[in-house]
């Protein structure tokens, strides 16, 4: 009986063990299968983006040991290096830059990884990106699953390293799953990055309209009475040192062309810390390599540059590339970038001490837009404007001393900083009439006055409506368009090639602008989006030998994914139909995004239009 029992004992020890091993074998085959963190080159996902936001460190490697022959260059160092973009380093270098940006400020990791891909990899440039909190994080892990290197780069144990992913919590791999049925066209906070580029996908950020700083503010409230509090003081400056002379001695054996950049920061960030132990970390740095500084300036006095207060956003990061490369085609405060050197820090960090807030008058803009439609000899006191009320409007606006320009005007203050008139007006018209060019256009050339006509790709030289026979104002057509455009009176750009559709007159069902209709799915909008703007572009390119590059959203309605995908077709500003004006910041495209237009109506005199513009 006791032997029975001893091995009934021993057989259900065999069966437990074997059971134990099973599942741990289970739970291994289901990491490396879902692999969230791309630690085993996510062979049955290929979802990069998503493993990169649980670990760039890891998954970053992962991806570059199947695509590193797709690169020649490398961008590193914390999460702000994701805003140095790939295309103007591309350009600029004449390579092919991938961005190995990191969680957090940890020189250690970037040297490491630094010495990993310069041994293994093609390099012909390394752009290392330095900024304040490198002299506080030294040698740190925060947790070993999402801030733990991959072990080809720090020389770790490869057998500790698969055993960790291999038996990770299985509640990486089920997220992995779940919002793998839940992903969208749309950048979300489960796949950050862009895998081509390697930095973070700013579709969304780049697509947001920036404007006036109260409404920025209301955006982005961390920088309202803004508050914060460092993770430490500068204890860790001297390690990061001698971490960056190494990189810099690696890059100088490998025949690595090496630059450095010490990247923007929020004004009131550098507040929070002593003086003495920032002028000590950017001296030290001086003393181990030349470095381009653009840490502080009049940008990092204005949030609107910046998301918080060490990110800040792509067109600064273009910015800065332009400085460090002479690019003069490129809008670049006076003030933004330096070359330090072991000979100038002394007085650089003297002067950098004295900047002062810059004025809003040299960088912003406020631009009244009109919205006109149609002119009759007779009004109807809205949309329909007596010729005779136009011109006194017009006239107005010349006597008061306006000058009317085109958004191509706006595209380069914005873009190139070249200046406006004082008193800058935009005159528009949507729809397309005929009118536009029978009566419109003479009143214009007469006050030397320009215009914008967004016309309707579908009702381009019709006087019915559609395909229903209804009868419409007269709308002008390709011939009569190219002659404005030749009169240098008008430009024309888009207000959709069918998005201004009409209840009771378009086909159910019918779509309010251009924003997605009920039950239709993500694909299916974005297909709609990008057929329209294929139909216009035909349009333009076969008429006027361009693509239209401005859009007056129907109705006014529109969406960040309307924004996201016209910026894709090559649209760099919209108008909508708030009555406000244009608020215009040089270096920041966004602030064309969404811009705001009066409703110029019948019921106006000149001096109450003038009124309305300047109050």
């Amino acid at each position: 009986m006791m032997s029975k029992h001893i091995l009934s004992a021993e057989k259900w020890l065999i069966i437990f063990a074997v059971l134990c091993i099973l599942i741990a074998l289970c739970l291994a085959a289901f990491n490396f299968v879902t692999d969230p963190f791309g630690a085993f080159g996510d062979r049955f996902f290929q979802w990069w983006s998503y493993d990169e936001t649980n670990n760039p460190r890891v998954a970053k490697i992962s991806y570059l040991e199947q695509h590193h022959e797709e690169y020649d260059s490398y961008i590193i160092g914390c999460s702000s290096t994701s805003s140095y973009p790939k295309k103007q380093l591309d350009e600029y270098f004449d390579a092919d830059f991938y961005n190995l940006i990191m969680y957090g400020a940890d020189m250690l990791d970037v040297e490491e990884t630094v010495g990993y891909i310069t041994e293994n990899y093609e390099v012909k440039n390394l752009v290392l990106n330095v900024y304040i909190d490198n002299g506080i994080h030294y040698d740190t892990e925060r947790d070993a699953l999402t801030y733990g290197m991959h072990y080809k780069a720090d020389g770790s144990s490869a057998i500790r390293y698969f055993a960790k992913y291999l038996f990770a919590n299985p509640s990486y791999g089920l997220s992995k799953l779940r919002d793998r049925r839940a992903d969208t066209y749309l950048q979300q906070a489960f796949d950050v990055f862009d895998e081509v580029s390697g930095a973070y996908d700013k579709s969304r950020r780049d697509a947001e309209a920036i404007g006036d700083m109260g409404n920025y503010l209301e955006a982005y409230p961390i920088f309202e009475n803004y508050s914060f509090t460092p993770d430490g003081s500068l204890t860790c400056t001297a390690p990061t040192m001698e971490s960056i002379a190494r990189i810099k001695a690696i890059c100088n054996e490998r025949g690595v062309n090496f630059l450095v950049v010490s990247a923007p920061v929020y004004r009131e960030y550098y507040n929070q810390f002593d003086p003495q132990e920032v002028r000590d970390f950017y001296t030290a740095l001086a003393s181990v390599t030349d470095y381009w500084d653009f840490s502080f300036s009049s940008v990092s006095c204005d949030p609107r540059y910046f998301y918080d207060e060490t990110h800040f956003r792509n067109s600064v990061g273009e910015m800065a590339l332009a400085r460090i490369f002479g690019d003069e085609t490129v809008y670049v405060p006076d003030d933004f970038g330096v070359l330090v050197t072991r000979e100038n820090v002394a007085d650089y960090l003297t002067r950098y001490s004295e900047i002062e807030m810059p004025t809003v008058e040299s960088y912003t803009k406020d631009v009244p837009i009109l919205m006109y439609h149609h002119l009759d000899e007779v009004g109807d006191g809205g949309d329909t404007i007596s010729v005779s009320v136009f011109e006194e409007q017009i006239k107005s606006l010349a006597e008061a001393g306006y000058t009317s320009i085109l958004f191509s005007d706006l595209y380069n203050y914005v873009h190139s900083g070249t200046d406006l008139p004082e008193k800058s007006v935009v005159i528009t018209f949507d729809d397309g009439y005929l009118s536009n060019y029978t009566l419109a256009m003479p009143i214009l050339e007469k006050y030397g006055m320009r215009a914008t006509v967004f016309a309707i790709g579908v009702s381009i030289g019709k006087d019915t409506y559609k395909d229903t026979g209804r009868a419409i104002h007269p709308h002008f057509s390709l011939s009569e368009a190219k002659e404005m455009i030749s009169s240098g009176v008008f430009d024309i750009q888009s207000h959709s090639y069918d998005f201004h559709q009409v209840a009771g007159l378009d086909s159910e069902p019918v779509r309010s602008g251009i924003l997605q209709l009920e039950g239709e799915s993500e694909s299916e909008y974005i297909a709609a989006i990008q057929t329209d703007c294929d139909k216009m572009n035909g349009i333009f390119e076969d008429a006027f030998g361009k693509n239209a590059t401005v859009f007056a959203y129907p109705y006014g309605f529109r969406s960040l994914m309307s924004n996201i995908i016209l910026r894709e077709n090559g649209i760099v500003a919209t108008v909508t139909t708030e009555e406000k004006s244009a608020s215009l910041i040089k270096g920041l495209p966004q602030s064309l995004l969404e811009m705001g237009r009066f409703f110029a109506t019948d019921r106006l005199s000149g001096d109450e239009l003038l009124s309305l513009i300047e109050k």
